[in-house]
């Protein structure tokens, strides 16, 4: 019978091995690595069915590959486009994808989309192939690489549909959803549900209708008639998404985004903000005024530099930022509150 394996250093001659090859392949931050094989080993000992191993294996491989695709992209943000692979070339909406991704490209931002045709063929075509990522699936119809990303190396292609996900949230600083199937529909289900529960960052998420708004406009009625009369969901919940039918307005809402605002972590209970300005003390000053609700009792919102635990993160350190104890519970004011970060 094997010893059973632990995450702390009580492995003997085990912990030694893997410190041994951990130095001759010359990996990154070795005690993360060190987990990672500890991880793969415990799963051999610990499960004998072949098919569950197969499906962690595939997942580490397929996540491996999905950063080596996206890391050398880091600095560049990203906008995920969904809608659906049936739109043709000649709809309005397909021209209005095309006029979107367009407008992204020329601001510097790149496009994910799921690198089959219809919407996602759209999203790659009008930002171009240099400026595009293809996150594809494989599936037995309706999946092919489009022909603008076919030759690219930013093509991943996935077994899994949760690893698939990951990577379209995982690396977007917006969400895009045009007209589409039950899968469009679970895609802007899922980005709402996480970013409602603070399991993603706040990030624009923008329902672009056609232009008698018969898709989007319709989402937006039973949300508000049946979610909301119900009491299922809360009001500051519409602070969430935005419905447009302009593609421009559409790109101008995700820049504004990120005009003053530039990304939000947790360090322990402190929510911090990252800008990319210096606020004063007068301006904090008026946003804890005017979004006292999101604070817990006793908090207050501070103007701060870097803290120790944020160093994982090197290339945003010298970002001036803000602190505050966060509620855990509004993420739909905290949308607004940014809104008013980025009108300072």
């Amino acid at each position: 019978m094997p010893n059973e394996l632990h995450f702390t250093r009580t492995n003997g001659e085990i912990d030694d091995l893997i410190d041994d090859l951990i130095k001759k392949v010359g990996a990154h931050h070795p005690a993360m690595i060190r987990e990672m094989i500890l991880s793969a080993l415990k799963a051999g000992q610990e499960n004998d069915y072949l098919a569950d191993l197969k499906l962690m294996r595939t997942t580490m491989k397929e996540m491996r590959y999905t950063n080596k695709i996206f890391s050398p992209f880091r600095n560049r943000k990203k906008v995920t486009i969904f809608g659906s692979a049936r739109t043709a070339p000649t709809e309005t909406i397909y021209q209005k994808c095309v006029a979107f991704s367009q407008g992204l490209a020329e601001r510097g931002y790149m496009v994910i989309t799921g690198g089959g045709g219809g919407i996602m063929q759209a999203g790659n075509e009008g930002a171009g192939a240099d400026n595009s990522f293809a996150v594809n699936i494989r599936l037995p119809f309706e999946q092919d690489t489009n022909p603008v990303m076919e030759n690219s190396r930013n093509v991943i292609t996935y077994k899994y549909f949760f690893n698939r996900k990951v990577a379209f949230l995982k690396e977007a600083h917006a969400v895009a959803l045009f007209p589409g199937g039950f899968g469009t529909l679970d895609e802007a289900m899922e980005t709402l549900t996480l970013v409602q529960t603070g399991k993603n960052p706040p990030i624009p998420l923008v329902l672009i209708d056609d232009d008698n708004g018969d898709y989007w406009e319709n989402w937006f009625q039973f949300i508000r008639k049946t979610l909301l009369t119900r009491g299922l969901i809360s009001g500051e919940d519409f602070s969430l998404f935005t419905i447009t039918r302009d593609p421009q307005e559409a790109v101008q809402i995700i820049d504004d985004f990120y005009r003053v605002y530039h990304s939000s972590r947790f360090v322990k209970d402190t929510l911090v903000i990252r800008l990319n300005k210096n606020l004063t003390e007068e301006q904090a000053g008026i946003l804890e005024n005017e979004f006292r609700e999101i604070l817990e009792p006793g908090s207050s919102i501070r103007l701060i530099s870097a803290l120790p635990e944020e160093k994982d993160e090197p290339d945003l350190m010298a970002l001036p930022r803000l602190a505050f104890q966060f509620n855990r519970r509004s993420f739909g004011l905290l949308k607004a509150f940014i809104r008013r970060i980025n009108s300072f």
